[in-house]
């Protein structure tokens, strides 16, 4: 299968769901802290509505917590071989890597979540929006 195809493609390069060329935040940069959590209204290649209907992205908190609850776990995994860390300090860590991963968090929930339920289409050229 073609890796361009991929539901993973659209997700790890901030990609459309639909068409995987246009951008689904509005910007690639996901630490520039004023703006990693603008998103496009739409794609403006296959005008895709990234804002389906109010309330739509409140899914995406269940995925944000499955990601949570998988570093955790991971970090916990980690430091139980290699660190042997007590309570208090292990918590320390996981929340400042919470802290700093927010934004990747947030980003990823939100586009494995749109993802969910829009499949990836091929569009010929003509088909796409000549706007740009």
């Amino acid at each position: 299968m073609d890796y361009l195809k991929t539901k993973l493609y659209s997700v790890l390069n901030n990609k459309c769901p639909r068409c995987h060329k246009g951008s689904f935040f509005q910007t690639d940069k996901s630490y520039n802290l004023k703006s990693f959590s603008v998103m496009n209204d739409c794609c403006e290649l296959c005008s895709e509505d990234f804002r389906k209907e109010p309330g739509y992205y409140f899914g995406a908190a269940y995925v944000s917590y499955a990601l949570t609850v998988a570093l955790g776990i991971g970090l916990y995994a980690l430091q139980a071989v290699f660190l042997d860390l007590d309570t208090i300090p292990f918590l320390i860590m996981f929340s400042l890597l919470l802290l700093i991963l927010l934004p990747l968090l947030y980003r990823y929930a939100r586009l494995i979540w749109i993802n969910l339920f829009v499949n990836y289409q091929e569009f010929p050229p003509e088909e796409m929006n000549a706007d740009l």
